[in-house]
């Protein structure tokens, strides 16, 4: 059909729908990658369909998790290095859903930008995929935005949504009990939360992203862009051996806020500080900014990103299991009488 016009174009307000068709072809390959049971129909269409019986559920109830990235991107953005935060953005929902007690079973995300480039958002996208593939659910749909006028050149941003599932009466927390014993799992270092805070140490400490990193190897943009430790495959392995009552994911709050969400309304924890030492990424970051340790706890994983609570006499069994499974188990203290977390020992 033609009406004989030549005028402005969909192009000309700044959105490329060619760009945004040949993205899905390039990322094709990598949501492949990520199939597993229960996948039906994935990117192309209108949504995206899922077989739970597939999947091999039984009566399942389904667990649905959100996040992002926060401030982070600002590093990725800045320094170029976007290859990461697809993991971080995987990371943050599926954690969570552990948490539950549900296994994730798929994944969609949403990419904005204000102006799409294709190699940019293809590597970012193949991040989430390889996050996808190693939490073991699928990415099957998601959303470009190309909004010009919205976002400066360059900027991106990106959210993520999980959806997972457990049987009937297997959620968690559930049972935790006083003497409960603790498992901390380690960190792969700041994770996603907290870069508000760690931009204003590094602008006080007036150093840059291309750098050389003050406590390794490498630039101190590249450190502190080590994406989020995926903990859902060991941390299900661990439930489904018995005897874990609950877990936390260290996330927004740090060690001090999260570890009571999964507590007992008339219980609480005592952590021995001693037990695990502190990273030296935090350990820059606390002494860049002269951070006090009681900030330090409630903003920072500080080298612990999961938390566990296991029956006392299973807990040598689930730790052994967790460092089969690849972890670092640190024992890191109990579920006691009170509210609230009381700590011991020192962590600066």
């Amino acid at each position: 059909m033609s009406d004989g016009k030549n005028g402005i174009t969909y192009a000309d307000a700044g959105v490329d729908i060619d760009a945004g068709n040949a993205l899905v072809d390039r990322i094709k390959p990598a949501a492949k990658r990520t199939t597993r049971p229960g996948v039906m129909a994935g990117l192309g269409g209108f949504g995206a369909l899922f077989d739970l019986k597939a999947a091999g559920y039984v009566d399942p109830i389904l667990v649905g998790a959100t996040d992002g990235v926060g401030t982070k991107l600002r590093i990725a953005i800045d320094t170029g290095n976007v290859d990461g935060v697809g993991i971080d953005l995987v990371a943050m929902c599926v954690n969570d859903l552990v948490c539950q007690g549900a296994e994730p079973l798929f994944f969609l995300d949403y990419f904005a930008t204000g102006k799409l480039e294709t190699e940019q958002a293809a590597r970012i996208i193949e991040g989430i995929a390889e996050g996808c593939v190693q939490s073991g659910c699928a990415l099957i749909g998601g959303e470009t935005a190309e909004m010009p006028g919205m976002y400066e050149a360059g900027d991106f941003d990106l959210a993520g949504f999980s959806v997972g599932a457990m049987e009937r009466g297997a959620d968690l927390p559930a049972d935790v009990t006083e003497g409960d014993v603790l498992l901390g799992l380690a960190s792969s270092g700041v994770h996603s939360n907290g870069y508000s805070l760690v931009r204003k140490l590094v602008e006080i400490s007036g150093l840059g992203w291309d750098d050389d990193c003050p406590w390794g190897d490498g630039t101190l943009g590249a450190a502190l862009l080590a994406p989020t430790r995926l903990y859902v495959k060991q941390s299900l392995a661990a439930v489904r051996a018995g005897g874990v009552h609950a877990l936390a994911h260290i996330t927004g709050g740090g060690l001090t806020e999260n570890l009571p969400r999964v507590l007992p309304d008339d219980l609480g924890a005592d952590l021995d500080l001693n037990a695990w030492d502190l990273p030296p990424v935090f350990q820059w970051l606390a002494k860049t900014g002269d951070m006090a340790e009681s900030e330090m706890l409630k903003t920072f994983n500080c080298g612990v990103g999961m938390i566990l609570s296991v029956a006392a006499d299973e807990a040598d069994t689930i730790q052994a299991l967790l460092a089969n499974e690849g972890e670092v188990v640190y024992r890191i203290g109990s579920v006691t009488k009170g509210t609230g977390v009381r700590y011991s020992g020192t962590l600066l």
